[in-house]
C-alpha cells in the first residue's frame, strides 16, 4: 500500500505537478512510513530483548505485598501500642493459604514445564520457589486479615473527633508532598539522570521549612506571658488548660508546647536554635560545589577535582588533618575513655594509610620511592574498628544491672560506640577529598538533633523521614548518581592484597552507602536517648521500611512497564540494580532497629 502510494506521489512529481492532491498525497505516504518504522523498531525491539516475565511478576508480586501490608498496618503500627497484630492461625486464613499454595505450585509447575526461554525462577531450586511461594502465601492470608481491621480502625477515626494532636502541620505536608513528588519523579529518564537535584531541593525546602517553625515558635513565645506566650487558666476539673494568647489563634497544642519549650531554653541557646537551620543549608550548598554529579553536571570542574589534581597535594593533605581532626571532635563526647584512645589512634592510621598510598603529604616521606598499598597502615586501622565496635556491642549485650540508670547509660554508651566504629571505618573508605562530606555529616547530625529536633518537640515519623531525607542527600554529596561508573571500586581493596570477593563486596557497598547507614545509626542512637517513649524505635523502624518501600515498589512497577523504553539499559536499569541494594541494606537496618529494640526491652 505504501509502495504504491508513493509510486503515484513520484509519478505526479515528475508530472510536475505542484496541485494540493500532490502535497496530501505526500503526507499521506510520510505518515505511513513512520508508522512502518515504529512498528518494525517494537517488533525489533521485541525479538532482541527477551525478559524473564515470570521472574519479574514474582518479584513484583512479593514487594508490593509488603508495601500494602506496611500500608494497612500504619494506624496500629503508629498507634500508642505500636504493634502489628495480623493473626493467622482461623481456619478461614489456613484454608485461604493452603489454597493460594496450591494455585501458585500449579502455575509455577505448567509455567516452568511449558516455557521455550530461559527463566530465572525456574532455574533455582524446588526449596528456594517453595520458600517463595510460602512468603507470599503467607503475605496473601496477612493483607486479608489486616484488611478488615483496618476499615474498622479508619471509621472509627472518622466518627470521633480529631483531636489536635492529630492536625496536619506545614511539615507533614511537606514530607507527604515530597515523598509523593520524587516517587512521581522516577518515571522520566531525565529525572532519574539528575535524581540529585530533587534530593537538593527537597533538602532545602527542608531547611527553609524548619526555620518557618523555628521562627513562628520564637515570636509566639515572646509573645505575653514568660512561659510561653501562654496564659494558662486550669479548665474543667483542672485538667486542659486553656490557652489565650497567641498559641489560642492557632488552636494548635503541639506549637504551644514548642514555643513554651523554646521559652524556657536560655538566650545563647535560642540564638542557637534560630542560626541552626540556615547553618544547615549553607553547610548542604557548600557540599554541592564538592562533588559534581548527574549527566548535566559531571564535566563542570568542582572542588573535588581541584583538591585531588597533583598541584595541590598540600591543600589536600590540610584538609584531610583538619577533617580528621574534626571527625574526633564530633564523636569522642559519648565514647568511653577506652573507645577515646583507640578513635585517635584509629583516625591517625587513617592518615598514615591515606600517606602511605600517595594521597596526601607526610613528613616522614621522602618522594615517591616511600608509597605502598598501605596494607598495615589499613589493617592498623581495622583493628581498632573492630576493637570499638566490640566494645559497643559488650554493653548492649551486658547482663542487667540492679541501677536503671546505670542500665540505660551503659546502653546508650554502647549505641554510640558502634556508630562511633562506623565512622572511623567510614573515614578510612572514604577518598581525602570526600572527608569533608563526612564531617559535615556528622555536623548536621548534631544541629538537627541538639537545636532542631529536641527544641520544637518533633514526632519519632518526622525525625525518621528527616534521616532518611538527609541520608539520601548525603548519598549524592559525596559524588555518587544513578550511574554504575560512579562507584567507588577501589575502596573493596583496602587493606587487602588481593581481590577476596566477600570483603570487597561489604567494603563497597559500605563505603557507597555510608550516608543512609550512618543516618540510620544516628536515628537509633538519637530515639534511644532523647526520646521518652517505649515503642519509639518500633515506630522508627515501621517507618523507615515504609519511606524506603514505597519508591522502590513504585519503581519496579515502572521499569516493568517501561521496559521497551530507549534508555532501559542506559538509565533505568543502573537505578534498579541501587534501588535492589538499597532495599537490601534497608532490610538489614530494619533488623539492626529491631534488635536494639529488643535490648530496650530487657528489664533490668
Amino acid at each position: 500500500m505504501s509502495e504504491r502510494l508513493h509510486g503515484n506521489w513520484i509519478k505526479l512529481y515528475l508530472e510536475e505537478n505542484s496541485s494540493e492532491v500532490l502535497l496530501n498525497l505526500g503526507t499521506k505516504v510520510l505518515r505511513q512510513y513512520l508508522n512502518a518504522l515504529q512498528t518494525l523498531s517494537l517488533s525489533l525491539s521485541r525479538q532482541v530483548a527477551q525478559y524473564d516475565i515470570y521472574s519479574m511478576a514474582v518479584g513484583t508480586t512479593l514487594v508490593l505485598e509488603v508495601l500494602a501490608l506496611l500500608l494497612l498496618s500504619v494506624p496500629k503500627a503508629l498507634g500508642p501500642a505500636a504493634e502489628l497484630d495480623m493473626p493467622l492461625s482461623s481456619p478461614l486464613f489456613s484454608l485461604l493459604f493452603y489454597l493460594t499454595l496450591l494455585v501458585l505450585s500449579a502455575v509455577h509447575v505448567v509455567v516452568c514445564t511449558s516455557t521455550e526461554s530461559a527463566c530465572y525462577f525456574c532455574s533455582v531450586s524446588w526449596l528456594a520457589a517453595g520458600g517463595a511461594m510460602l512468603l507470599m502465601s503467607a503475605l496473601l492470608c496477612a493483607l486479608v486479615s489486616a484488611l478488615p481491621k483496618t476499615v474498622v480502625s479508619v471509621k472509627h477515626v472518622g466518627k470521633s473527633p480529631a483531636p489536635s494532636s492529630l492536625r496536619w502541620s506545614e511539615l507533614d505536608l511537606l514530607i507527604l508532598l515530597g515523598t509523593t513528588g520524587h516517587v512521581l519523579s522516577l518515571g522520566a529518564s531525565s529525572f532519574i539522570e539528575e535524581e540529585h537535584q530533587t534530593w537538593y531541593f527537597l533538602v532545602s525546602t527542608l531547611c527553609l521549612a524548619l526555620c518557618q517553625e523555628v521562627y513562628r515558635n520564637h515570636f509566639l513565645s515572646s509573645d505575653g506571658d514568660p512561659r510561653g506566650g501562654l496564659n494558662t487558666e486550669p479548665g474543667p476539673e483542672g485538667v486542659t488548660p486553656v490557652e489565650v494568647k497567641g498559641c489560642a489563634l492557632l488552636e494548635d497544642d503541639r506549637t504551644c508546647a514548642a514555643a513554651s519549650a523554646f521559652k524556657r531554653l536560655g538566650g545563647a541557646d535560642q540564638r542557637m536554635v534560630l542560626a541552626s537551620p540556615w547553618a544547615v543549608l549553607c553547610c548542604c550548598r557548600l557540599l554541592r560545589a564538592l562533588n559534581q554529579t548527574g549527566v548535566q553536571g559531571a564535566h563542570r570542574p568542582d572542588l573535588g577535582h581541584w583538591l585531588t589534581s597533583s598541584d595541590h597535594k598540600a591543600a589536600l593533605s590540610v584538609l584531610a588533618a583538619l577533617s580528621l581532626l574534626a571527625v574526633f571532635l564530633l564523636v569522642q563526647r559519648r565514647c568511653s575513655p577506652v573507645s577515646k584512645v583507640a578513635l585517635v589512634l584509629g583516625l591517625l592510621g587513617v592518615y598514615c594509610y591515606r600517606a602511605a598510598i600517595g594521597n596526601v603529604m607526610s613528613p616522614w616521606q621522602r618522594g615517591n620511592s616511600d608509597i605502598s598499598k598501605g596494607i598495615v597502615e589499613a589493617r592498623f586501622v581495622y583493628v581498632f574498628v573492630l576493637g570499638i565496635l566490640f566494645t559497643g556491642t559488650k554493653d548492649l549485650l551486658r547482663p542487667p544491672s540492679l541501677s536503671l540508670q546505670a542500665g540505660v547509660q551503659a546502653r546508650a554508651v554502647g549505641l554510640w560506640e558502634i556508630h562511633s566504629g562506623l565512622v572511623l571505618l567510614a573515614a578510612l573508605l572514604l577518598r581525602p577529598h570526600n572527608l569533608p562530606v563526612l564531617v559535615s555529616s556528622l555536623l548536621v547530625q548534631t544541629l538537627m538533633a541538639k537545636c532542631v529536633w529536641k527544641p520544637l518537640n518533633h514526632g519519632v515519623a518526622e525525625v525518621t523521614v528527616m534521616h532518611y531525607w538527609f541520608g539520601q542527600a548525603f548519598f549524592y554529596f559525596q559524588g555518587n548518581s544513578n550511574n554504575i561508573a560512579t562507584v567507588d571500586v577501589s575502596a573493596g581493596f583496602v587493606g587487602l592484597e588481593h581481590y577476596v570477593e566477600v570483603p570487597a563486596a561489604f567494603l563497597t557497598t559500605f563505603a557507597t552507602y555510608v550516608g543512609p547507614i550512618l543516618w540510620a545509626s544516628h536515628l537509633v542512637n538519637y530515639l534511644s536517648s532523647e526520646s521518652s517513649s517505649h515503642s519509639a524505635l518500633r515506630r522508627a523502624c515501621f517507618c523507615y521500611a515504609l519511606i524506603c518501600s514505597i519508591p522502590v515498589s513504585a519503581y519496579i512497577i515502572l521499569v516493568t512497564s517501561l521496559r521497551y523504553h530507549l534508555f532501559i539499559w542506559s538509565v533505568f536499569s543502573p537505578k534498579l540494580l541501587y534501588e535492589g541494594m538499597h532495599l537490601f541494606i534497608t532490610a538489614a537496618l530494619c533488623i539492626f532497629f529491631t534488635a536494639m529494640d529488643q535490648t530496650k526491652l530487657t528489664k533490668p
